[in-house]
């Protein structure tokens, strides 16, 4: 660990096609097995169903879902005198993104059905429309937290 100095953050690369950071965030947590060419590939045509779909920007499809998953709090686990307690904590903002592009993709590769770019596109529209596996998990995490409001003065 550096005591000189502080790390500074690693701020994605924009993408090619639409010049945004989200996409290509979403790229990476669509990405497997080092194969970055596939994964764009698949984001893009997800964004282009969308399109189809929708015949409005993909893009403020894409930042709409993104803005309806990102959790405000969540909860972490906090050991004191033997017993461990789950404190609800706010949720910074580029965690909150994180969070929400995670829960995107692993409930797009939950769906049924063979095409990812597919089951990525529904998945982000249901996520606009809030509804879907993405929003539920949201929800999940909110329950949790004020379920366990109680503990709050055990903050970090």
């Amino acid at each position: 660990m550096s005591r000189r100095s502080t790390i500074k953050k690693h701020l994605s690369v924009p993408d090619a096609i639409y010049a945004s950071r989200l996409v290509s965030m979403l790229t990476v947590r669509v990405l497997k097995h080092g194969k970055k060419g596939l994964a764009e590939k698949l984001v893009y045509q997800s964004l282009d169903l969308i399109h189809e779909k929708t015949s409005s920007d993909p893009l403020a499809i894409l930042e709409k879902a993104i803005r309806n998953v990102t959790p405000v709090v969540e909860v972490k686990a906090r050991r004191i005198g033997g017993s461990t307690y789950q404190v609800p904590l706010e949720v910074r903002a580029y965690r909150g993104t994180n969070l929400a592009l995670r829960w995107i993709t692993r409930f797009a590769r939950e769906r049924s059905g063979k095409n990812m770019a597919i089951k990525l596109a529904n998945e982000m529209m249901d996520a606009a429309n809030e509804s879907g596996n993405s929003i539920r998990r949201k929800e999940e995490t909110h329950r949790m937290a004020e379920a366990n409001k109680a503990f709050s003065h055990y903050r970090y």
